[in-house]
């Protein structure tokens, strides 16, 4: 008995200290070229209703449930989704921020499978007529246990492969549609 009530006090110390140490907060953006124009980037990007075109998260898993609420494009127009698994989860997202043609900011709440807030946001500039530079980004807080957890799995890789396909699936369909 007194072996296992130190070995439990040494782990939780243990877990403790990893929480100490790990980051508690993460910004983990990527950016691309689009030959579009900026107003026809931002246009298609701020609407939710275009979100599961293009974001990751929805596109991989077309059976997801979502409901739309207000204006769309607009602050405060919200999407909620429901999904049949644990990478797509349950969660709402809300613009918070529209700087037209400038800056796109929304609020995430997951619910399912783990309650988490964080930030998302998406900046466009014009390079030159037609041809863009996009960020598209995510930032939030680890609370534990996800602070241990991002010491063995790198939320800047997990989520930056999710950016980088996202913005390539948005440079695709921006690209073919300004051909046709």
């Amino acid at each position: 008995m007194t072996l296992f009530f130190y070995l439990l006090i040494a782990f939780i110390t243990f877990i403790a200290f990893l929480h100490a140490w790990a980051k508690k907060k993460y910004d983990i953006s990527r950016t691309m070229v689009i030959n579009s124009p900026r107003d026809v980037v931002f246009s298609f990007v701020r609407q939710l209703k275009n979100h599961p075109i293009w974001v990751p998260w929805f596109y991989k898993y077309p059976k997801t449930l979502l409901k739309h609420k207000g204006e769309d494009g607009k602050l405060g127009a919200t999407i909620y989704w429901k999904g049949n698994n644990k990478e797509v989860g349950e969660g709402t997202q809300k613009i918070i921020k529209v700087k037209h043609p400038r800056v796109f900011e929304t609020r995430v709440l997951f619910v399912k499978p783990v309650k988490v807030s964080l930030l998302t946001y998406f900046a466009a500039k014009e390079l030159e007529p037609g041809k863009s530079k996009v960020v598209w980004g995510i930032r939030g807080n680890l609370p534990f246990p996800l602070s241990v957890i991002s010491l063995f799995y790198s939320p800047e890789k997990l989520m930056g492969q999710d950016l980088e396909k996202g913005l390539m699936n948005l440079k695709i369909k921006m690209e073919n549609r300004a051909k046709v």
